[in-house]
């Protein structure tokens, strides 16, 4: 032990920080379970506790390593933003659970105080398993319809047998996501300023800990609340591995890659797919800031364990995908061809059940241009225009919706001017090989969900850490450059979004629009982009001179 360490008066410091801790999380474990029990009781309080102190483990257990990986101390300001992280979604959580019920549309999902119907079936059937004297691993087997891979259904009715007690707390699942999720923002800032600086690595920071949709899905009980953490993660340990070649970097990484697994093999393939593809292209001499602190020997060892885990993950992804396949198809390329295919009816059954102007514009387009449409209508999904113009019994509703596709647009404008930035000015190749990972994920998850408003944008959060850190990157060189193209990015999104409003007007109220073509409205949108750049580029010559 250092003498620091031993330093009494460290020591007291680090006991009352210690108790005031543990009070917080008893004082907020009775508000939990006061709520829980409808204003009544307060008798599982001690349940939340448990929880409470899991997730405050959780918090601080990586705050230390992350500390003991970088070598140094980090900002006590980021430690705050992290709490504050947590706080949000377990606020929204709450909000959730007592607000909808009253305000909803009164359906079962509704009613038991859960945002998404998903969430809501999962954590049911996770606490009839728990109840009964079933095995919990059969969460991976019998629990399909509820949970199509079985981990979270596993850790929750672990959860609800171990810790729980005898009533069904709900809650009790959203403090721990919470907790999980709000990692998200630790390692989110510490990949950004290994891979630029502290400047995006605090923008992205931001950018997570308020992005609507991580606090959605970090305040119920959705999977995504555990692997977008666990995918910056995994990005976090690569980067360091990568730079300083030390231990800690790789089990970060490999670590995250084997938890990611039970939640979803064939997302934990794509995960080593673009580590892969990060590793390729994005690695150069300037990447690595150290000279290497471990013999060729322990490098090569290294590399059998890299190659261990990803043997691991694709038996896992075949073992998957060979329970859902038909019985005639056996090979490997067979069941992945089989999955592509079956994606992309689901992407296109989706997207027309969502808006039968989707099968009328099929009707007038050559079929080979059905597909692309498809992954740019999900793309923009959530629709800001959308959200803004249709209305819901539930005005909640239409609030969520508003409040996420406002976010996504603004992240949207951050991440295509990120990519021009990146390609039209001989960014590094890291930075390159990010833009390219960032587009894949989005191209995806919109394959995968099309134009379904939900699972879509969940698809896509997955991967949120690394979007933000690409949207902060692109944030800072253009407050650094004031970039007029930025500008342009952003009035073409802008004037695309009041062009559509009308035409979704129309389509819901017969507001007397002329422009009933989409393809017009998008042209429409385009021209006057076009125009207000030439006027700005005559505006400034004029200053010039």
């Amino acid at each position: 032990m250092t003498q620091s360490m031993c330093d009494p008066k460290m020591m007291k410091n680090m006991l009352a920080k210690l108790a005031a801790g543990i009070l917080f999380v008893l004082l907020l474990s009775l508000l939990l379970a006061y709520i829980s029990s409808g204003y009544q009781n307060l008798h599982s309080w001690a349940t939340f506790l448990l929880v409470g102190l899991l997730g405050a483990i959780c918090v601080f257990g990586c705050w230390w390593a992350v500390q003991k990986c970088e070598g140094s101390t980090l900002p006590s300001s980021l430690l705050i933003l992290l709490l504050l992280a947590v706080f949000l979604r377990l606020a929204a959580g709450v909000i959730w659970y007592i607000t909808l019920p009253n305000i909803g549309h009164g359906s079962p999902t509704e009613q038991a105080g859960y945002v998404m119907a998903d969430a809501h079936q999962r954590d049911m059937v996770a606490w009839e398993l728990a109840q009964s004297s079933e095995p919990l691993w059969k969460a991976f087997n019998v629990g399909r319809a509820a949970d199509q891979y079985g981990g979270l259904l596993f850790l929750s009715a672990f959860l609800y047998r171990f810790i729980g007690g005898a009533i069904h707390q709900p809650l009790q699942i959203v403090l721990l996501a919470a907790a999980v999720s709000a990692l998200a923002v630790l390692f989110t800032w510490s990949f950004a300023q290994r891979v630029w600086n502290q400047k995006v690595a605090w923008t992205a920071a931001w950018i997570l800990a308020l992005f609507p949709e991580a606090i959605l899905l970090g305040s119920s009980q959705m999977r995504e609340a555990f692997t977008s953490t666990l995918v910056i993660m995994a990005f976090y340990g690569f980067i360091t591995y990568m730079q300083n070649r030390t231990w800690s970097g790789l089990a970060w990484s490999l670590g995250a890659i084997l938890l990611f697994l039970p939640f979803s093999p064939p997302f934990a393939a794509l995960l080593v797919l673009l580590l892969g593809l990060t590793a390729i292209f994005g690695y150069t001499p300037e990447l690595r800031k150290v000279t290497s602190r471990i013999s060729i020997f322990q490098q090569r060892y290294a590399w059998v364990i890299i190659v261990c885990v990803i043997l691991l993950v694709l038996v896992s992804v075949w073992f998957v995908l060979d329970q859902f396949t038909p019985e005639k198809i056996t090979s490997p390329v067979g069941m992945v061809n089989w999955w592509v295919r079956k994606s992309a009816e689901w992407q296109a059954h989706l997207a027309e059940r969502a808006s039968g102007k989707i099968q009328a514009i099929f009707d007038r387009t050559p079929e080979w241009t059905h597909a692309p449409l498809l992954l740019a209508y999900g793309v923009a999904q959530p629709l800001l225009p959308a959200a803004l113009i249709a209305t819901s019994q539930a005005p909640i509703w239409q609030v969520i919706a508003i409040w996420r596709a406002f976010a996504w647009t603004i992240l949207l404008i951050l991440l295509i001017y990120a990519t021009w930035r990146a390609w039209g000015w001989n960014s590094d190749a890291i930075t390159k090989t990010l833009t390219i990972v960032v587009w894949l994920i989005i191209l995806i998850a919109s394959f995968r969900g099309g134009g379904d408003q939900w699972d879509n944008p969940r698809y896509r959060a997955t991967f949120i850490g690394i979007q933000a850190a690409v949207a902060g990157w692109g944030w800072v060189e253009y407050r650094n450059s004031n970039d007029r193209v930025f500008k342009y990015i952003l009035a073409w999104v802008a004037l695309t979004v009041l062009w559509f409003i009308p035409w979704y007007l129309y389509r819901r109220f017969s507001f007397p629009w002329p422009v009933e073509d989409l393809f017009m409205t998008l042209g429409y949108a385009t021209a006057t982009t076009a125009l207000y750049i030439l006027v700005d580029q005559i505006h400034s010559k004029k200053q010039a001179e």
